[in-house]
C-alpha cells in the first residue's frame, strides 16, 4: 500500500543491523545507503522501501506491516527480529479478530516502534 516509509532512529547502527537480520526472511537487503548515516531497505526488485536514519528527535512510535507470502516466513521474521534484540509483543499466530487468514507476529524494536510481520493466506 504504501511506496516507502521513513523513520529516524536514536542508533543507526543499531538499527540498520536489526532490520537487516530481522528483515532477511522476506528478501530484505540494503538498495542504496546516504552517507553517513541512511539506508534504503527492499525485497529484490520490490516496489516499497524502508528507510532509516539517524536523528536526535524524538517521533511518536511507528507500527510497521511487512507482508510476508507464506505463514513459514513470518515464523521466520520473529525468530530472527528475537536472535537481533527485539522484545516480543505478539508470538507468530492467528489473529481471527482481524480476518480467518490474518497470521502474523508482532515485535518492539530497538526505538520501540511495533514491528508486524502478516501474512494474509490461509495454512497451506
Amino acid at each position: 500500500m504504501f511506496d516507502h516509509v521513513k523513520f529516524g532512529v536514536s542508533d543507526y547502527p543499531a538499527s540498520k543491523a536489526f532490520y537487516l537480520k530481522t528483515l532477511e526472511s522476506l528478501g530484505v537487503t540494503v538498495v542504496t545507503e546516504w552517507p553517513p548515516n541512511g539506508v534504503e531497505l527492499s525485497q529484490p526488485n520490490g516496489k516499497v522501501s524502508l528507510c532509516l536514519y539517524q536523528t536526535e528527535e524524538k517521533p511518536a512510535h511507528l507500527h510497521i506491516a511487512f507482508a510476508a507470502g507464506t505463514r513459514a516466513q513470518v515464523d521466520a521474521f520473529y525468530r530472527a527480529a528475537m536472535a537481533a534484540g527485539a522484545k516480543d509483543n505478539g508470538a507468530p499466530g492467528r489473529r481471527p479478530r482481524y480476518h480467518a487468514n490474518y497470521y502474523a507476529a508482532f515485535v518492539i524494536d530497538p526505538d520501540g516502534h511495533n514491528i508486524e510481520a502478516v501474512c494474509h493466506e490461509p495454512d497451506a
